[in-house]
């Protein structure tokens, strides 16, 4: 693509390797990209590092709150991740069920080694988020910030009265827009998805949740797993 750039712009074509070579003395490597939705504002995310976050620690710190990050996200029967064993030369091909089915899940993290999760019953609105803001306020000796994106199912009026109803021992906060790189339980969907369910033969709805729950309760029951997505370049702002 860069040799077509180049041919486009210069009128100069040439060749792979020289491409390669070119690249390669003016210092850059191949590298594998953080990807960023094009309606990101660099702004917002510098105000949320330097201003907004600093902020919300401040007052957690305060009011003694535990600062959870949430998320939800959809898995499916056909993920597929790793590799498989075949016949050298030959590309291997593994049949699966064309009946595709799926999962939604909504989960939150603390960088103190924290995670709460629930599965969920078709879409996610509302009511669902309402329900898991309730389960992490289940027996919580602290009061709890807990920081999502802009999904319409957040901003609703519905959780904005019930949030008002426990402001006493809850509040909600908002990442920047398009930012989901900033949120540390992005990293949960990733470890769930290519560590658990993309390399396993899932050929019942039911085989999916088990081997969902399965993997997730492990994570449950490893705090410094927790931790250590707080240590990516993007979430480790927020690993204090």
């Amino acid at each position: 693509m860069v040799g077509q750039l180049i041919d486009a712009r210069y009128g100069v074509k040439l060749s792979k390797s020289s491409v390669c070579r070119l690249l390669s003395q003016l210092g850059l490597t191949p590298q594998r990209p953080l990807w960023r939705a094009y309606q990101q504002r660099p702004e917002d995310v510098q105000r949320w590092l330097q201003q907004e976050y600093p902020q919300i620690r401040r007052l957690a710190k305060k009011h003694n709150a535990l600062i959870f990050f949430g998320d939800e996200a959809g898995v499916r029967s056909d993920h597929h991740a790793g590799t498989t064993w075949a016949v050298k030369g030959k590309t291997p091909v593994v049949s699966s069920t064309g009946a595709r089915f799926g999962l939604n899940l909504m989960s939150a993290v603390s960088a103190q080694g924290e995670f709460r999760f629930m599965t969920v019953k078709g879409r996610v609105g509302a009511v669902q988020f309402i329900e898991f803001i309730k389960r992490l306020l289940h027996n919580a000796q602290r009061m709890v910030f807990l920081i999502v994106d802009g999904h319409p199912a957040h901003k609703a009026q519905r959780v904005q009265r019930f949030c008002e109803s426990v402001k006493d021992r809850f509040r909600l906060f908002f990442l920047p827009p398009y930012s989901p790189e900033l949120n540390p339980d992005e990293r949960v969907w990733n470890d769930l998805k290519n560590n658990a369910i993309g390399r396993q033969a899932l050929t019942t709805p039911q085989h999916l949740k088990a081997a969902v729950i399965r993997h997730l309760r492990l994570i449950q029951k490893s705090p410094d797993r927790v931790r250590s997505y707080f240590q990516n370049e993007t979430t480790k702002y927020a690993a204090q």
